[in-house]
């Protein structure tokens, strides 16, 4: 970890960055987290979360930058929260690791979207060499209508059906 809050703390960028991605995409379906809502929900579940509190304005410090070297007890208690390895925000995750996190974090927010999810779900049970034809199917369907090869980060303009 690192005091400048402009240098990367371990894979994914910086801390301020990889709490944005959780504030962004680790969220009830419809109820995006707020500093607020966080500080509020982990000084509700003290216990849980062995007595550390936090509040509004710190997490904005965090994930603003302002702050950037917090105790490992609070980065345990927000990964924890958001359901992430701890080693994720204390930046003890080698890179390929971490990059299995933000994997997951991507997949989990496509997920809340409902279409995406049925297009899943129904692939379910298909014999592998039809789920690879549907594959290709979307890839060209996405490439006549000149879009990325694979879908952009949860959260923009190309996630209009998420909620």
């Amino acid at each position: 970890m690192t005091g400048d809050a402009g240098r990367p703390v371990g894979a994914g960028g910086t801390l301020a960055d990889r709490l944005n991605r959780l504030f962004a995409h680790m969220h009830p379906k419809g109820a995006p987290w707020t500093n607020a809502r966080v500080a509020e929900e982990i000084c509700r579940r003290r216990e849980e979360f062995g007595g550390v509190t936090l509040t509004e304005q710190y997490l904005s410090m965090l994930r603003t930058g302002k702050r950037a070297n917090p105790s490992p007890d609070v980065l345990r208690v927000l990964a924890r929260f958001f359901g992430v390895p701890a080693g994720y925000l204390l930046g003890d995750l080698s890179p390929e690791q971490a990059e299995r996190v933000e994997e997951e974090v991507h997949f989990l927010a496509a997920m809340r979207d409902q279409r995406v999810r049925t297009i899943a779900l129904r692939s379910v049970g298909l014999p592998p060499e039809i789920q690879d034809s549907l594959t290709t199917i979307i890839g060209q369907f996405r490439e006549r209508m000149n879009l990325p090869a694979d879908p952009p980060e949860p959260g923009g303009d190309g996630n209009r059906g998420a909620g």
